[in-house]
C-alpha cells in the first residue's frame, strides 16, 4: 500500500550516487525548519513511500533505519520534493519529538558563524 502519492516517472529518474545513495533533507512542513540530513537508497525510498515514515540508509551500520524506530521520534512524511538534477530530495515531514539523536529539535543547532 502506497501512503504517499508519488510521480513514478520521477522515482525512476532518481540519480543515486556511485554508492547507490541520495542525500535527503528532512524539513518541518509546518515551520520550514531544517531538521536533519541523511541518505536514502532505492529500498529506503520505497519503504518511505509505502509506510509514510522517513526511512534512510545508515552508512555507518550499512542497514536501513526508520527514524524513531527505537526512540519514538518519528518523521511522518507528507511530501517528497526532488531537485532539478534528480540527485537530492527534501522530505517535508511532521516530527514526533526531536529529530536529533542529541535530543535537540534539529541536528542543525550549532552556529559556525554569525
Amino acid at each position: 500500500m502506497c501512503v504517499l502519492k508519488a510521480d513514478h516517472s520521477l522515482i525512476a529518474e532518481i540519480n543515486y550516487n556511485k554508492n547507490g545513495l541520495i542525500p535527503a533533507v528532512a524539513q518541518d512542513t509546518q515551520t520550514g525548519e531544517i531538521l536533519m540530513l541523511a541518505y536514502m537508497n532505492a529500498a529506503s525510498m520505497k519503504m518511505t513511500l509505502d509506510k509514510g515514515l522517513a526511512t534512510f540508509w545508515s552508512r555507518s551500520r550499512r542497514e536501513l533505519w526508520t527514524k524513531g524506530e527505537t526512540s519514538g521520534n518519528t518523521l511522518k512524511v507528507i511530501e517528497i520534493l526532488i531537485d532539478c538534477d534528480q540527485d537530492a530530495v527534501v522530505l517535508k515531514v511532521i516530527p514526533a519529538g526531536p529529530a536529533c539523536h542529541t535530543l535537540e529539535r534539529t541536528c542543525f543547532y550549532r552556529k559556525l558563524a554569525g
